[in-house]
């Protein structure tokens, strides 16, 4: 236990970091970034075959970052009651994951279309090199809105297709 200890202190780590990437490059990450790179929220995944999911895919090919954010719709009241991700990519990725799951919770669909990735990255404070990342989130929210609409719009259509009473 000592020599863990000592190895952190030489890393300058303190014991609640348990990333052991050297002083500079650790220190580069917002507090913000490490938090939800540390414990990142909702992370999972729902059945995509589920017509109150939404499933929004994503991939930025230039860095190789592949972000799959998921909405639960409350049908009746059209809020997102819950949220999940997988990312595949850098903290800073992994971070805007969890941050976009957290902000679009409890939100009507048509609000978190207004979430910009700017607002994630100011809230994560990330540098510019990654603001692809953020980017990545805001596109996701808006493929899981998306798709969760055209799942709808089949479940409808299906349902007024079968309908053959006449008004």
């Amino acid at each position: 236990m000592m020599l863990g200890q000592a190895a952190k202190k030489a890393l300058g780590l303190t014991s609640r970091q348990s990333t052991p990437w050297p002083v500079g490059i650790y220190r580069s990450y917002h507090e913000n970034v490490i938090d939800h790179y540390d414990n990142p929220r909702n992370v999972g995944s729902f059945d995509k075959n589920d017509p109150t999911v939404g499933t929004g895919l994503v991939g930025a090919p230039a860095c190789g970052d592949v972000m799959k954010l998921q909405i639960k719709v409350d049908e009746k009241t059209g809020q997102i009651v819950d949220a999940r991700f997988k990312t595949f990519g850098c903290g800073s990725a992994i971070a805007s994951s969890s941050v976009a799951t957290e902000w679009v919770k409890g939100k009507a669909m048509e609000d978190v279309l207004t979430i910009k990735n700017t607002e994630i990255a100011k809230h994560l404070s990330l540098p510019p090199v990654k603001l692809h990342c953020s980017m990545l989130a805001e596109d996701a929210i808006k493929a899981a809105v998306k798709d969760y609409k055209e799942k709808r719009v089949k479940t409808n259509g299906a349902a007024a297709a079968g309908d053959t009473t006449q008004a």
